[in-house]
């Protein structure tokens, strides 16, 4: 980040709620139990349910089977971005240099997280995590068991609140020094009226030559029936409805940025790594990696 990043960017619409952060040393902040609003879904809670875990409602069970019972490949598309996470993460760090992350739309924690995976290799590793998910901010704890080299911290924010993001995360990243701007999972919740293209482009503006973007993204031209029939069920169920995207509207989320090798693909079929056979298939969900020049 450049100076001040209030000052190098402008927010991209207001949030209704403030940024809150929570660090290792606080251990907690932000809404208590009574603003979880368990009536109606929220993507974070819905991956949880595909991706085996616990913490998840039945709103959110019900919008995830909507969307298993029309796309079944929902699990193995799931499956595959953890996977693509964590082999961008390693590359950032062991092929790029990267010491610095900036994680939005985190999830609720998993195996092999973002911190986990970088400061495997790199203990010195820097990692601001942001989500607005109450769930998650109550879990947050998880994601700030940092190594003693390096640290952790959690943002209670809106990726729209763009500005406030980036102030928050300049107490724990060198605005000198690059950074990787993950959204793993997170873009499909922005609709096009609010203009995700603009968003991306003022994370890119706010952090250094040399910084990446790493982006995964649900698809609508790969078994686009099921996945539309998918998404037509359970977007009245989501407190957001999701936005699916072809392979060239995600392409412009990457505009004047370099691709690492082999460009936008789908997530399997990035780097495909040694975590275990990859899907003999297509699977409806993108990702790529760049770097700003």
């Amino acid at each position: 980040m450049t100076g001040d990043p209030a000052d190098d960017i402008t927010s991209a619409s207001a949030s209704t709620a403030s940024a809150s952060t929570v660090s290792a040393s606080t251990g907690s902040a932000g809404p208590g139990p009574d603003a979880f609003d368990t009536s109606v879904a929220h993507i974070a809670r819905v991956y949880n349910y595909w991706l085996g875990g616990k913490d998840n409602y039945a709103a959110d069970r019900e919008a995830a089977e909507q969307v298993i019972a029309a796309y079944p490949p929902i699990y193995t598309s799931v499956r595959a971005q953890r996977a693509f996470l964590g082999r961008a993460v390693h590359y950032l760090v062991a092929e790029a240099g990267i010491r610095q992350f900036l994680d939005i739309g985190t999830g609720l924690p998993s195996a092999d997280n973002t911190h986990e995976v970088a400061q495997r290799e790199a203990p010195e590793s820097r990692i601001v995590y942001v989500d607005k998910d109450p769930i998650v901010l109550a879990h947050a704890r998880a994601l700030l068991t940092s190594s003693a080299q390096g640290a952790t911290e959690y943002v209670d924010a809106d990726l729209r609140d763009t500005g406030e993001i980036l102030k928050q995360a300049a107490g724990i990243l060198d605005s000198g020094k690059p950074v990787a701007v993950m959204l793993l999972g997170v873009l499909h919740c922005i609709p096009d009226a609010d203009d995700p293209a603009a968003i991306v482009a003022q994370l890119v503006a706010a952090v250094p030559s040399g910084s990446y973007l790493v982006i995964a993204h649900p698809a609508r031209d790969i078994h686009t029936s099921q996945i539309t029939t998918a998404a037509d069920r359970a977007n009245p169920m989501m407190a957001e409805p999701v936005t699916l995207r072809t392979h060239d509207e995600v392409s412009r989320f990457f505009a004047g940025l370099d691709l690492v090798e082999p460009g936008l693909v789908q997530l399997h079929r990035w780097r495909p790594g040694p975590e275990g056979p990859a899907p003999d298939h297509d699977i409806a969900n993108y990702g790529a990696v760049a770097r700003k020049p």
